[in-house]
């Protein structure tokens, strides 16, 4: 954790993303992914996700992204980006596993300039808000089959190992839960301020 987050805890503004942050958005996770291969981990494309992968995402209003300006190149472009959803991977999801039950989370990635200060944990804790926000009973996920560190993190932030589908074409295949609305965040050194369209949900306003 960087020094003096505690005392100094960083202000962050989650939104809903827009197509003028698509560039931002691209390059994080090309950042992400590219760091990922460097140590192994095939989850994602090298160089990331093409646009048409993602402004589907900004149309539907499931893809969410933090500001912190000056933090990152200059001030430009999101510190972190998340969709979450109703899109059960249906490779992975059965219908045993009732998918209408839940949120799932997509296409997290945190700037490396701000690891350990905790803003996956804050992220995914606001995942699990609008989960049950939105009446569902389960906040969903999969990562890679082989990134045992991933897949520690998400049991230390309370989600359950449901199984794990190994499909030849698939580098994904980790499926993990959590309750909805179960946080695990600590103290993290990030303070947000909810900006999304929707926050009047999660208040009860």
């Amino acid at each position: 954790m960087h020094a003096n987050t505690a005392l100094h805890p960083l202000p962050l503004t989650l939104r809903n993303a827009g197509h003028a942050d698509l560039p931002g958005v691209l390059a994080l996770l090309a950042e992400a992914a590219e760091w990922l291969h460097r140590r192994g981990v095939r989850q994602w494309p090298l160089g990331g996700f093409g646009a048409e992968r993602i402004e589907p995402l900004i149309d539907e209003s499931v893809l969410y992204v933090l500001d912190a300006p000056g933090a990152r190149h200059g001030g430009e472009g999101p510190v972190a980006v998340v969709a979450v959803d109703e899109h059960a991977d249906p490779e992975f999801w059965t219908g045993d596993d009732d998918p209408a039950a839940a949120l799932y989370v997509h296409k997290l990635a945190v700037a490396r300039s701000l690891s350990g200060r905790g803003v996956g944990d804050v992220l995914l804790d606001w995942a699990g808000l609008l989960a049950l926000a939105g009446g569902k009973r389960w906040l969903r996920l999969d990562c890679a089959k082989g990134n045992r560190g991933l897949q520690d993190y998400y049991r230390s932030r309370r989600f359950g190992h449901v199984r794990t589908v190994d499909l030849p074409h698939r580098a994904s295949g980790a499926l993990f839960q959590r309750g909805a609305g179960v946080a695990a965040a600590g103290e993290p050194g990030v303070v947000v301020l909810d900006r999304t369209a929707e926050r009047p949900a999660l208040v009860g306003a």
